[in-house]
């Protein structure tokens, strides 16, 4: 893979905001549950154009903290759906050499999904072909907070001095601090926002937009996005 100096061809990280399932399905007719299972084949061939355009790192805002406010039958369905995900996809995990990896407050998941997100996690831990990670309860201003609580408790027992406290410091309290921050952002569905996603770690990232709805977006529109970060000069500030 050849790469200019400033400027790799393929982002190394990429964050995804799969948005538009419900929409997808009530075109059709259907309940919004349907356009969730679509839009998991649209994550599962994603996933296989990460491998086979060399990308290490996706991220998915899977479930946030503002989702727990949906229908009941609605949460109920995509954590069901998580589980599913899970059982059926470890195989492909397994046999792609994917380590899956999981952000937010897991502690709110209900007690099943969570039992089976940290067995797959534990079993594909030492895989480094690839990583997919999973925002689950995830909310960017609720990691930040809870670092800021994290550092806070230190400076209270003494373990860190308050002068000491910087940008490297902040970000090694986040929820994943080995994880390398996303090169690269793509929000399906024509949404021109963040939604409280990855906060932190997007401050320099690229970002694309589409049109398309997350259950229509596949290897084709990934190559596609992929492609136009490819023609952008990442400057980080230094230069107008």
């Amino acid at each position: 893979m050849s790469a200019s100096a400033d400027q790799p061809k393929v982002p190394r990280h990429v964050a995804v905001i799969m948005d538009g399932n419900g929409r997808w399905a009530e075109k059709r007719g259907r309940p919004r549950l349907f356009g969730h299972r679509a839009g998991a084949e649209s994550l599962r061939a994603v996933l296989r154009a990460c491998r086979d355009h060399g990308v290490e790192y996706l991220t998915v805002y899977a479930f946030s903290t503002e989702n727990w406010v949906r229908p009941a039958d609605e949460v109920s369905g995509l954590m069901s759906l998580l589980k599913t995900f899970l059982k059926k996809d470890e195989h492909e995990l397994h046999e792609n050499q994917v380590r899956l990896l999981a952000t937010g407050r897991l502690q709110d998941l209900p007690d099943s999904v969570r039992e089976e997100l940290e067995r797959v996690i534990a079993a594909t831990r030492d895989y480094r072909k690839g990583n997919l990670i999973l925002a689950l309860s995830y909310g960017g201003r609720a990691e930040i907070a809870d670092a800021v609580r994290a550092i806070a408790a230190k400076v209270r027992a003494g373990q860190l001095d308050p002068e000491t406290i910087d940008e490297k410091s902040i970000a090694a309290h986040l929820y994943l601090p080995d994880v390398p921050d996303p090169d690269f952002l793509i929000r399906t569905s024509g949404e021109l926002r963040l939604s409280n996603f990855l906060l932190w770690q997007l401050s320099y990232a690229e970002f694309y937009f589409t049109e398309t709805l997350w259950p229509d977006f596949r290897e084709a529109e990934f190559a596609e996005a992929l492609a136009e970060y490819a023609r952008r000069h990442r400057r980080y500030g230094a230069h107008a």
